[in-house]
């Protein structure tokens, strides 16, 4: 037996001996396995590796790639964290109720011109104002595609369609601040790295927005993620009707502090604290001062 032979039996003994999850997923990129799911992209685990970093580098540049943060997402939820959200829908009835279920959150199947003619400060109103006011839809999640297990993939998807609704019950805007006060609540709730790794956009912040976000936002987001009840087991769909403050209530999610108006007062404060200087100016110089 030649060497090259025993080399090639020793590598197939080893990977053998690998864990399942594993031995799946060691493949050539020239003989890769057929997709589990339409729109599914099986990755090596160097693939894997090369998608976390390239994503994250890109997201940190420009926060308004959603694809990449979603590509982020994707490549840093295995071996183990989808894995545990899965089990934990598992773990609650509704959960299981969804994950047998699988509802999806589009425009197609949510009626956003019906959710604004519900009642004053329910679920469903507030999810339509709150995307109005955004300026964004439903249809703006990107489809989960480096997940392998079509079940896992779903637990992601159903993060990211849910994801505005955390939005809509907290009051928090898509800018960055805001985004970051989200994800570090959803970080705290779920425990998926890439709601961690986002928060290392807070160095683009500004200074005082960074303070804010230290000393107001994240310590919110943090408390409340711990002690809410996991918001990916929340049936959003038949809790349109709710009064938004009673499923708050429920779920043990406290409202932050208003982030626009706080950014609006700050501004205003410092527009007639500019005009009162500008007018001193004036006046010293008119007086001859």
């Amino acid at each position: 037996m030649d060497i090259r032979t025993q080399m090639s039996q020793h590598t197939f003994r080893r990977l053998l001996a690998l864990p399942q999850p594993l031995r799946l997923r060691t493949f050539s990129i020239l003989n890769r396995p057929p997709p589990n799911y339409p729109g599914h992209v099986p990755l090596t685990l160097v693939e894997r590796g090369a998608l976390a970093l390239g994503s994250a580098f890109g997201s940190l540049r420009n926060p308004h790639r959603h694809d990449l943060i979603a590509a982020l997402g994707e490549a840093t939820a295995k071996p183990y964290f989808i894995a545990r959200l899965r089990a934990a829908m598992l773990a609650n009835p509704t959960g299981r109720r969804i994950l047998r279920d699988k509802p999806r959150i589009t425009s197609q199947t949510m009626s956003l011109e019906k959710l604004r003619q519900l009642p004053e400060n329910t679920v469903g109103r507030a999810y339509a104002a709150w995307l109005d006011r955004e300026g964004v839809t439903p249809d703006t999640r990107d489809q989960v595609r480096y997940i392998d297990d079509p079940e896992e993939a779903y637990v992601m998807q159903r993060y990211r369609e849910t994801h505005d609704f955390t939005h809509a019950i907290t009051g928090l805007p898509v800018i960055i601040e805001g985004e970051l006060a989200v994800k570090a609540f959803e970080f705290a709730n779920t425990l998926l790295p890439m709601t961690a790794l986002s928060l290392v956009a807070v160095v683009r912040l500004k200074a005082v927005e960074r303070k804010r976000f230290f000393e107001t936002y994240l310590p919110w987001a943090v408390g409340n993620g711990l002690k809410a009840e996991e918001v990916i087991n929340v049936y959003w769909e038949e809790e349109l009707e709710t009064d938004v403050e009673v499923l708050r209530a429920r779920l043990g999610i406290e409202i932050p502090p208003d982030l626009r108006e706080t950014r609006k007062l700050l501004r205003d404060k410092n527009k007639a604290e500019r005009a009162a200087r500008d007018a001193k100016d004036r006046l010293g110089a008119g007086m001859g001062l």
